[in-house]
């Protein structure tokens, strides 16, 4: 049997297949740029680092800059705005419309079936949408199961359970399935959506995991950020400056009562390490353990997986794709289960966020955050590895991508056709990463286009216009200015108007295509 599998957080075919190969696409959850060891990060991650040494690592890809849109990007190939899945100005988010089908609808007449573990985030439920099998968990915690469905029929809830975690969940899930594919449909390709919640918030390990990494921290996130990048340098990953640390961007969404909840430790700007007390340093240093200890876990859990399809004879044949959904956040919140100041922090009884001074270090080099659409909230690692099938050991890609490249991607490798987009569907636009697997080019493309949450970019080759919400436009070289520190809008106006207007109207050729769809399909 072949087998590819995408990790999420490109492809070259050495040689044409006579079936298709299989498909394990995985995703974290809140992940920076930098929390892998293979991309700068001190976090140990010997499995996704093992794949990236035997593979490539794509360095300009990107998401859409939030959990959800992202989702349905990475699964309908199209941008979520076009599949009402955020935002438009007058438009709200709302279900997709009838021709918006998931990959696992385009996949099943090329005779795959489909499995999905892990966070959904998409309207409607996972078999609705063409796959075979799926464990689907909607949670606010780590150490119970509040909200999930197994083939798409609510379970019961459970208590919280201190030796229970949903990371190893997840995984227990997609090994099971891979067991039942290999014993029931090993004459059928598949295709596996894995989707880790980790790291996203609340900030929740099992202590074993945490106490591994309780002093690596107490340096601050000064020290670690440096690191990062001088790693990356040594890695080919850094390209320009290091971006400054930008110390009056906080969460983008204020909870005041939060900060009284969570008491003096925590703090709402990256303000310099030194400049904390002790009890914040003390504290910060142990929320950034736990994020740590959550990544190390998530590794583990895929070597699980990978390990399972090395004793199905699948792994040499198996595209592996690796991806985060957005950068990591300066979110700062309480909710779910809520926080208890004397339980131990990372237990089931609390609740963190990893807040702005990690979220830089964990985007290290770029500026911004998660739900900004600058190269920290929207660039993230993208792993391809397929031993029979990708001929690069180790290499780096520079070419952009974009979450919406996955599905042109795999259906080419699978061999499906065009057709197998519903009726009325637009043209698709994403492009197939399939050529840069062979070598290092740049695919041809018009833009990449990006909305949400007021914040706004496009990009055209190496030129990126962006704005924060109700900020105006800052205009980036990428290619000599890859961390996004020299603006050059006043510089050059009219390069300003030019991107800003084709910004303008790609949101308007959007909201005409949310308009057309019947009104039966739109949320009530």
């Amino acid at each position: 049997m072949r087998a590819l599998i995408v990790i999420l957080s490109g492809l070259f075919v050495g040689a044409v297949h006579a079936k298709p190969p299989n498909v394990l696409l995985i995703m974290a959850d809140d992940m920076g740029y930098s929390d892998l060891g293979c991309y700068g990060g001190e976090i140990e991650t010997p499995h996704l680092d093992g794949l990236a040494q035997k593979g490539l690592r794509f360095t300009q890809f990107y998401n859409t800059a939030r959990c959800w849109p992202t989702r349905a990007a990475l699964l309908s190939g199209y941008y979520a705005q076009q599949v009402r899945r955020d935002s438009l100005p007058g438009v709200k988010r709302g279900n997709r419309p009838s021709w918006a089908h998931l990959l696992p609808a385009k996949l099943k007449p090329s005779g795959y079936r489909s499995y999905h573990s892990g966070k959904w985030h998409i309207d409607g439920l996972p078999l609705a949408a063409g796959f075979d099998r799926s464990y689907y968990i909607n949670n606010h915690g780590f150490f119970r199961l509040k909200f999930h469905y197994l083939d798409d029929e609510r379970q019961p809830a459970t208590p919280i359970d201190p030796k229970f975690y949903v990371t190893d969940a997840i995984a227990d899930h997609a090994v099971s399935i891979l067991k039942e594919h290999a014993k029931e449909h090993a004459d059928k390709p598949f295709f596996h959506y894995l989707a880790f919640t980790a790291p996203h918030f609340p900030l929740h390990a099992l202590p074993k995991d945490i106490e591994r990494y309780r002093k690596r921290y107490q340096q601050g996130w000064d020290k670690i950020r440096a690191a990062r990048w001088q790693k990356q340098k040594k890695l080919g990953l850094a390209e320009g400056k290091l971006s400054p640390v930008e110390r009056e961007v906080g969460p983008h969404h204020h909870f005041p009562d939060a900060y009284e909840i969570l008491g003096p430790g925590e703090v709402r700007y990256p303000v310099p390490w030194k400049t904390l007390t002790r009890e914040q340093q003390a504290f910060q240093a142990d929320k950034m353990a736990v994020h740590a200890a959550m990544v190390d876990s998530m590794d583990r859990a895929i070597g699980r997986v990978l390990d399972q399809l090395r004793r199905m004879n699948a792994f040499e044949d198996t595209l592996v794709l690796f991806l985060s959904d957005n950068g990591a956040s300066a979110e700062v919140m309480v909710r779910g289960d809520g926080h208890d100041t004397k339980a131990p922090l990372g237990s089931a009884y609390t609740y963190l966020c990893l807040g702005a001074g990690w979220s830089t270090t964990c985007n290290t080099p770029f500026r911004m955050h998660k739900t900004w659409v600058h190269e920290g909230g929207t660039c993230t690692p993208l792993l391809a590895h397929w031993p029979k099938g990708i001929e690069g050991r180790g290499e780096l890609r520079r070419t952009p991508g974009h979450v919406i490249d996955v599905v042109p991607t795999i259906l080419e490798l699978a061999g499906a056709r065009a057709q197998a987009q519903g009726k009325n569907a637009p043209p698709a636009p994403g492009k197939s990463l399939v050529s840069a697997f062979a070598k290092d080019i740049t695919i041809d493309r018009d833009y990449l286009w990006w909305f949400h949450d007021g914040n706004r970019a496009i990009r055209t080759g190496d030129w990126k216009l962006v704005a924060s919400k109700d900020q105006p436009w800052e205009l980036f070289n990428l290619a000599k200015d890859r961390t996004e520190t020299k603006n050059l809008a006043t510089q050059l106006p009219l390069k300003v108007n030019e991107l800003s207007q084709l910004w303008l109207a790609k949101q308007n050729d959007f909201i005409k295509t949310v308009a057309a769809e019947p009104k039966s399909r739109k949320k009530k």
